[in-house]
């Protein structure tokens, strides 16, 4: 698979996970959901969730599988997380390598291509996704208002780099 296939989202959100709806999920037929932490569910240096975010996991719970895989280090953090969604959670996962994003999967005991991997990052996520034959959801980061510019020049040096290698992710 060439590296532009690798770093193509099958679906560009283009928006928040906010805006995940089980119309989506049913729509490509997804019986369950790997979800990055950091900038996909809450800002990086953030504890608190939002309440509609919290609402949002809850009714995506209803009807998918969810499984938190993350590459932070700090499992405290993000085992609050997960408790506080009720959902089991991988921390300092390695992605894109996929040991931990393949354990997540089994233990859902779905094929990975009825397993909906969704993130903020090309790199990280959809490239993890995609070298496990999943379906890769890129969403727009949760930042912190100061941190928008510093994680908007990151997320357009992997949007062009993607696109050089072939992957059409848009611009931002």
């Amino acid at each position: 698979m060439s590296w532009g296939k690798l770093l193509q989202p099958d679906l560009v959100l283009g928006d928040s996970i906010l805006s995940l709806t089980p119309e989506i999920l049913e729509n490509y037929q997804l019986d369950g959901l790997v979800l990055d932490v950091d900038d996909t569910l809450l800002p990086m240096t953030s504890l608190q969730m939002s309440p509609v975010l919290r609402q949002k996991i809850a009714q995506l719970r209803e009807i998918v599988q969810i499984w938190l895989v993350s590459n932070n280090i700090n499992e405290s953090r993000i085992g609050a997380i997960a408790r506080s969604l009720d959902v089991p959670y991988l921390a300092f996962a390695g992605k894109p390598m996929g040991r931990k994003l393949r354990k997540a999967v089994a233990a859902m005991n779905l094929p990975p291509q009825r397993v909906g991997m969704v993130g903020d990052r090309l790199f990280t996520d959809v490239l993890a996704g995609n070298r496990l034959e999943m379906f890769t959801i890129l969403v727009e980061p949760m930042v912190e208002p100061g941190e928008i510019a510093k994680n908007s020049t990151v997320r357009a040096i992997e949007v062009w780099f993607s696109q050089a290698l072939g992957a059409s992710v848009g611009g931002e």
